[in-house]
Parts: C-alpha cells; structure tokens; sequence
C-alpha cells in the first residue's frame, strides 16, 4: 500500500508531482522503495534536479532555547535535468538505504510520539527547489534493539518518551548529525530511580548501547556510575540475557547508593 501525496506544483499550469511509497515499514539497514511520478502541466518545463532524502524533525538545544529543525540525511539525486512536456508522465523509481543509525519510529505495535521520520521529495525547476510534504516511514527496531527494549519490558519499565536530538554522543560510532533518546519510567522496586535513558548508535555488524539513569532529586550525587555504555553484536546478542544484565548494573548502582 503506498502512500501518495500531492508535493508541488510549479507556477501557474506547471508540473506537479506526487511520491508513492511501496513499502513504508522498514528497518535500519534496510531499504524503502517508492517512484516519484512528474505530471506535466499545460506547457513544457525543464526539470534541472530530482532527489529523494529521508528527513528528521530534531530538538535542538541553543543557550536558554530550544527548538526544532528538519534534517534531510542520505539524499539521493534521481538522474539528471529532463524536460517534461505537456500532460506527459515522468516515472522515476528509486531505492533509498536506511541508515543503520537511523532512530526507531515504532516499537510493540505503537507509533513513537514525535518520531518524525519520512522521505521527502525537491524538485529544482528555473534555479528554485521546491521541496514537497513528508512521506512518513516506519522505522521498526532490528532484533538487537528489540532484544534490548525487551529487556526493560520484562523488568517492568513503562516508555514513557522518545526524541531526537541534534549533536553527538562521544565515544560512539556516531555519524549522522543526531541521535535518539528512547527514555522508561523506572517500576517500584528501584524505588530511588526516576527513569533510565537509552541510545543506540548502530553500523552493519555491531551496536553501541547508551545507558543513563536519571535519578530522584535528593537520593545520590551525580557519578559515573549512573551511565554505562557497551557495544552489542548485531549477530551475537542472542548470547546474553540482557534482562539479567541490566538487573545487574541497577543492583549495583543502587547497593553503593543504598536507593534500593
């Protein structure tokens, strides 16, 4: 099923053009195939650029002030300049990869409240671009990350947000301009825990894991201890039971701060 969407329309009796998706649900690796359709208007235009990217909506954060801003990343041209006639069809198909850093959308059947992810479409016609609506895609998690997300399911934490975020996470395999905080409510039995934060920043083989507690005001002083990273193997993860480890790590924390 695709999705179709008016995206521009070029001056009076100009070209219009609409984007369809073939497949919206996708994965990070992985690759959303679509067709930018041109239609001609009531004259001829010359078509000087075609590109399809993906495009992030991320919090940025400048002095007192926050913000949001629209990131295109791994665009791609389609082709070169063409005319298009009167009333003529132009179909350009494409195949756009999906980062392995690309943050996830949807998780346990739910869409991810302010995960805007999609491709959108930039015509360049007479030296303007015009880019069109958001063709939204949907980033499902790979096995790794659901391994992982389980994991805080099976020791009762409850999502509670998600966002994105421009900047980087030092130490990390990090290349796309933002990253993705997927963060839980804590359950009872860490009673001094408020919620823990989680990143992943992921290539083809393996995946950096970005923990970070956040505390209850008052219970322990900020440490190193409250932040824990490790790498998980895309193909090896299968090896450790991830519920039991970061029992481990929470148990441990929270035996030096006696907040458990």
């Amino acid at each position: 099923m695709g999705f179709k969407k008016l995206l521009a329309s070029v001056g009076a009796g100009g070209a219009s053009v609409e984007t369809v998706l073939t497949e919206p649900n996708v994965v990070p690796g992985g690759v959303v195939q679509g067709e930018v359709r041109i239609q001609g208007g009531s004259v001829a235009q010359q078509i000087e650029g075609l590109s399809v990217g993906l495009q992030a909506q991320v919090e940025v954060e400048s002095q007192d002030n926050e913000f949001k801003q629209n990131i295109v990343f791994n665009k791609q041209q389609l082709g070169g300049a063409f005319e298009v006639q009167p009333g003529a069809v132009h179909a350009v198909q494409f195949g756009l990869e999906i980062p392995w850093e690309t943050p996830i959308t949807s998780f346990m059947g739910r869409q991810l409240t302010g995960m805007n992810i999609g491709v959108v479409t930039e015509l360049e016609i007479a030296r303007a671009v015009d880019s069109g609506d958001l063709d939204p895609v949907n980033v499902h998690p790979l096995p790794a990350q659901q391994a992982l997300l389980d994991a805080f399911g099976a020791l009762g934490f409850r999502f509670k947000s998600a966002d994105m975020e421009k900047g980087h996470i030092r130490g990390t395999r990090q290349r796309l301009p933002f990253y993705q905080e997927i963060e839980f409510f804590a359950p009872e039995q860490y009673r001094g825990l408020n919620a823990v934060e989680l990143s992943f920043v992921a290539d083809d083989r393996e995946m950096d894991v970005v923990l970070e507690m956040d505390k209850k005001p008052g219970l322990f002083s900020e440490g190193s201890d409250s932040y824990r990273s490790f790498t998980m193997g895309l193909n090896t993860f299968q090896d450790t039971d991830w519920a039991a480890y970061l029992n481990q790590w929470l148990a441990e924390v929270g035996g030096k701060r006696n907040w458990f």
